[in-house]
């Protein structure tokens, strides 16, 4: 692993140090080596900067991962700006809020992708706002002669060089802010726990507008290994580039590893990923099963995290983990500096096993949000940083995901646990994939709907063998789900979340 402070720090000496190791490789067939990637994000620097762009400008960009997307958010860091990636599935009001917040200088956007019109967008979003500028990269990124730029990079690792804002689905997003500093401490962690090497091939199908795309980009650079980059994850085509490029790292989460899964099942007995070491996981719950089954059908385990864009990747499993650890846990602190708080209703700490609100602080928290009056809510007064999430710490240190505070289902006064329901209900041969969620209910408050991806066609389970299977499961009666509904695919956002708003807004 190289030390470095700073990203563009991290570039150079990567360059430096295998310049003609591979970097890159698209499904398209564009390569990059570590050498040639610094010299291309230093002419689009140079091309930025006669834009206008320098240190502490504000500039957003919303791209899929792609190799220029990659070049992008180098030549950013060598002028010390500030970068707002934004997600692609982002449309006006949310890159609208987003730009407008922050006072973004310049808005990148790839042109016509996937039949949306990026473009006009950014055109009409500068029509109404005389300090923003557009620029689209679908003829290339801008490119000019490095010997314009600034002789030394900005080199401050605690200067706010980043501003990533969570997905808001009935308030507005949140900015949070970043340093250097903080996301390398997340990687450096990250890369570490999965025993990263030179060799490894990662499977960088995961946004890299998003924090989590953001580290993988860092890991890559710490540790010197290639990254497989998909722009768009389409199974049928991705599954075979992947595999012809050998990868070892095949990330990046549930609904991912569930392609691949299903991928292998079309051809059982011959490896699909035959150098696969590990399957990295995160931003969506696992149900443990899938690790059972990967392990078992595919040879490498799953090594999942869990880290939100405010603190990202947490906690870690390793690949040398224990089964048991790996299936149900989501790992330990990751780096070690990181302190976690298991927090009850009362305000005390709760010990090993015990359920309560995960808080945490850690070298790769955020320094706060662009709006600064959310953040006395957000910390607590010892500095932790409260996560909304329901959880419980091993007497070894592992982390279990229990839920979300806002994602417990009460029914008469009894808390049931969403996930508890479908980390169970995955395990039924009937059950492809499977959300809970809480609906209202006149008599008893809320009452628990299961809403079913059915495993084949012709023969759905029903209400009675869910209550049936649950039982046998040692379930209590007052858990059991009261409704069942049926959809063709679960909405989940990029990183494989489940999207439950939307389920209720149907379902209610």
């Amino acid at each position: 692993m190289l030390d470095a402070e700073c990203l563009w720090e991290l570039v150079e000496k990567r360059a430096a140090a295998t310049p003609d190791a591979p970097f890159a490789i698209d499904d398209a067939g564009r390569r990059l080596g570590f050498g040639a990637y610094r010299d291309t994000a230093l002419r689009c620097a140079a091309g930025l900067h006669a834009l206008g762009v320098g240190e502490g400008t504000r500039v957003s960009w919303q791209l899929p991962t792609t190799i220029d997307a990659l070049v992008l958010c180098a030549a950013l860091s060598r002028l010390g700006a500030v970068q707002n990636p934004i997600l692609p599935i982002y449309r006006e009001r949310e890159v609208g809020f987003a730009v407008t917040q922050l006072g973004s200088r310049l808005l990148v956007v790839p042109g016509v992708f996937r039949g949306f019109d990026y473009g006009a967008m950014a055109r009409e979003l500068a029509a109404g706002r005389p300090e923003l500028e557009t620029v689209s990269v679908d003829r290339g990124l801008p490119d000019a002669n490095p010997s314009a730029l600034p002789p030394e990079p900005p080199a401050d690792p605690d200067a706010l060089r980043w501003v990533l804002y969570t997905s808001g689905t009935t308030a507005d997003p949140k900015g949070a802010k970043h340093t250097d500093r903080t996301l390398l401490a997340a990687a450096r962690g990250f890369a570490g726990r999965l025993q990263l090497r030179e060799d490894d091939r990662i499977a960088l199908v995961f946004p890299l507008t998003h924090v989590g795309g953001i580290a993988w980009l860092m890991n890559g650079l710490l540790a010197g290994c290639r990254q497989l980059v998909v722009p768009v994850f389409d199974p049928g085509k991705t599954v075979p580039f992947l595999a012809e490029q050998g990868v070892t790292q095949a990330t990046a989460g549930t609904v991912f590893h569930q392609a691949y899964l299903a991928a292998q099942r079309e051809r059982p007995g011959e490896p699909l990923f035959p150098a696969v070491r590990c399957f990295p996981g995160g931003g969506a719950p696992k149900p443990p099963q899938l690790h059972y089954d990967i392990r078992n059908e595919m040879g490498a385990p799953i090594a999942s995290g869990y880290g939100l864009t405010e603190c990202p990747v947490l906690v870690m499993n390793g690949p040398d983990d224990p089964d048991e650890k790996l299936a149900h846990t989501e790992g330990r602190p990751c780096p070690p500096e990181a302190v976690l708080r298991i927090v009850g209703a009362d305000g005390s700490d709760r010990g090993p096993g015990e359920e309560g609100e995960i808080r945490a602080k850690a070298p790769q928290q955020c320094t706060g949000y662009l709006d600064s009056a959310l953040d006395a809510a957000a910390f607590d007064d010892q500095g932790f940083f409260r996560t909304g999430d329901l959880g419980a710490l091993d007497a070894d240190g592992f982390l279990t995901i229990t839920g979300r505070l806002k994602d417990v289902i009460i029914r008469k006064g009894e808390n049931i646990s969403a996930k508890e329901l479908e980390d169970l209900l995955y395990r039924h041969p009937k059950v492809e994939d499977v959300a809970v969620i809480g609906l209202p209910d006149p008599d008893t408050g809320e009452r628990a709907c299961a809403v079913v991806v059915s495993a084949g066609a012709g023969n759905p389970v029903t209400l009675g063998e869910i209550a049936g299977f649950l039982k046998a499961e040692g379930l209590m009666l007052q858990k059991l789900p009261e409704r069942l509904e049926f959809i063709d695919e679960l909405p989940r956002n990029p990183t494989g979340k489940v999207l439950k708003h939307e389920l209720r807004q149907r379902f209610e």
